[in-house]
C-alpha cells in the first residue's frame, strides 16, 4: 500500500497515516503523480491546489481513494473517479469554526472601515471624518446555502443583533433551523432582502457566477433599521461564484458599499487584479482553513476517512456515493 500527499499535510495526521496504514506515506509534487517512478498509489489525499483530473486519475490504475484535506472537492472530477471505481471523501466539519470566524471577520471589518483605515494611517494619513462604519445590529444577512458554516455564522450574526435570511434549496430534511433564520424559495428574493450577503456554497455549473451584475443591482442601500448602510457582500466558500468583472464594476459605481473575498477564480492573484484598486475591496489568501486547530482536525478527519475507506471500502464522507 502507498499513500501519496500533494499538498501537505499536518503532522500528526502524516504519522497516524503512517502508523496505521501498514504501507509507504509519500510526499509528492501534483505534477509527478503517476510518474514518480516510486511504485503504485492505492490512496491519494490533496487539497485545492492539487487538480485530480481524469487524466491523473487513469495515470494511477491502483487508485482506490482520494482524500480531500478540507470540503470542496470542485478540483476533482468526480464523474471520473465514480467511473473508475475511486471513493472520493472529505473532511466537512473540521474547519468550520475557522471560516466561520473569518466570515465574521470580513463583515465586521468591510462595515468599519479596518483596512483602508489600516492602509492610510501606514501612509501616514488620518481618515477619521472620512471611516464613518455601521452597525451590524438591526441590519439583514442573507446566507447563500446552509450548511454546518452558514449555521455557524448566522449564530454569532444574531449574538451581534442581525436578522438572518437563508436561501438553500438542497436543504435535507431534518436539518435544525434556527428560530431567527428565514427561508427564502428564490435566491433573487434573497437579495432583494438583504444589505448584506455571505455565500456558504459550492462551486457547480449552476452557481458558477450566481453573483453577477443582475443579482448585484436587487440588493437594497438601506438595512432593515432605517440606516443606509450600503449593499456589502462576503464570500469565503468558493472562486467562482462571484463573477468578479461584475462586483469590480458595483465597487465603483457605488451599487456595493463593500466586497470581501477569501477564493478567487484564478489563484493566487496578482498586484494587478482590478479588485485590489478598490479601497473597499478586503481581500485575504484563502485562508479560511488557515489556522492551527483546523489544519490539525482536518489532517487527522480526512486520515481517518482514508483509512477506514481503505479498510471497509466506505466512510461517512464518502461524496460520490454513487460509486458504493
Amino acid at each position: 500500500m502507498r499513500i501519496a500527499i500533494t499538498d501537505g499535510l499536518h503532522p500528526d495526521a502524516i504519522a497516524k497515516l503512517r502508523a496505521e496504514s501498514g504501507g509507504e506515506v509519500a510526499e509528492l509534487e501534483p505534477e509527478s503523480l503517476g510518474s514518480d517512478g516510486g511504485g503504485p498509489i492505492t490512496a491519494l489525499i490533496v487539497r485545492s491546489r492539487t487538480k485530480v483530473t481524469a487524466d491523473v486519475l487513469a495515470s494511477l490504475p491502483d487508485l482506490k481513494v482520494v482524500g480531500r484535506a478540507g470540503v470542496g472537492v470542485d478540483n476533482i472530477d468526480l464523474e471520473a473517479a465514480t467511473a473508475a471505481g475511486v471513493r472520493v471523501v472529505n473532511a466537512p466539519r473540521a474547519s468550520t469554526h475557522s471560516v466561520v470566524e473569518l466570515t465574521m471577520a470580513h463583515l465586521l471589518g468591510s462595515v468599519r472601515f479596518l483596512g483602508p483605515s489600516d492602509r492610510a494611517m501606514r501612509e501616514g494619513r488620518w481618515i477619521k471624518k472620512d471611516a464613518k462604519g455601521t452597525e451590524l445590529s438591526g441590519k439583514r444577512l442573507g446566507l447563500v446555502g446552509y450548511g454546518r458554516i452558514a449555521r455557524g455564522v448566522a449564530a454569532v450574526a444574531v449574538a451581534l443583533g442581525m436578522e438572518v435570511h437563508a436561501y438553500d434549496p438542497y436543504l435535507p430534511e431534518g436539518v435544525d433551523i434556527a428560530p431567527a433564520t428565514t427561508l427564502h424559495a428564490e435566491l433573487d428574493d434573497l437579495f432583494r432582502s438583504c444589505t448584506h450577503i455571505s455565500l456558504h456554497c459550492g462551486l457547480t455549473p449552476e452557481t458558477h457566477h450566481m453573483v453577477d451584475a443582475r443579482r448585484l443591482n436587487l440588493m437594497p442601500q438601506t438595512g432593515a433599521d432605517g440606516v443606509a448602510c450600503g449593499a456589502h457582500l462576503v464570500n469565503c466558500a468558493r472562486g467562482g461564484l462571484v463573477d468578479e468583472s461584475a462586483a469590480s464594476e458595483a465597487l465603483g459605481n457605488g451599487t456595493l458599499a463593500s466586497l470581501a473575498l477569501d477564493v478567487f477564480e484564478e489563484e493566487p492573484v496578482g498586484a494587478g487584479h482590478p479588485l485590489v484598486e478598490h479601497a473597499r475591496f478586503s481581500g485575504t489568501p484563502h485562508i479560511g482553513a488557515s489556522t492551527h486547530e483546523a489544519q490539525r482536525r482536518v489532517g487527522m478527519d480526512i486520515a481517518s476517512a482514508v483509512l477506514e475507506t481503505l479498510d471497509t471500502g466506505s466512510c461517512p464522507t464518502v461524496v460520490n456515493r454513487d460509486v458504493l
